[in-house]
């Protein structure tokens, strides 16, 4: 019987730790626009229309995130800014950490996949990404 509770709670740590997996961040390049945001409290902040959705580009586990505006003809509008990104891992947990030159902050990958990504910060805001869907008005 102490064999298969220490069993049952060996498989509990392993599974609550959220490791991703190495092969899985390459999802993370590209186009994402906040679909949800869950506070803490668990209240739910729906984004319906997003003005600004995020860019990602990583390779070799660095890479930048930009904030880019969609334009009705399918393209997006860019600027010169961007922020510094790099993955690290702790006590089996992925993070992206950011730096600027005016700060430095850290969003852990809770889940990662073609479709979907959700990302909590420090602030234990969990931030519910979807890929975006083109439009145009042509």
């Amino acid at each position: 019987m102490k064999k298969c509770i220490l069993l049952l709670l060996a498989i509990i740590t392993i599974s609550c730790g959220n490791n991703i997996a190495d092969e899985d961040l390459v999802y993370l390049n590209g186009y994402w626009e906040i679909e949800v945001a869950i506070m803490p409290d668990g209240i739910e902040k729906e984004y319906k229309v997003n003005p600004i959705i995020d860019y990602f580009e990583l390779k070799d586990n660095k890479g930048i995130r930009k904030k880019v505006m969609p334009q009705f003809d399918g393209t997006y509008r860019v600027n010169d800014t961007s922020e510094e990104m790099a993955i690290t891992k702790e006590d089996n947990k992925t993070y992206i950490s950011y730096t600027t030159d005016f700060s430095k902050w850290k969003e852990q990958i809770l889940e990662i996949d073609e479709e979907h990504l959700v990302l909590k910060n420090e602030q234990d805001i969990e931030y519910h990404y979807k890929k975006p869907q083109p439009f145009s008005i042509k």
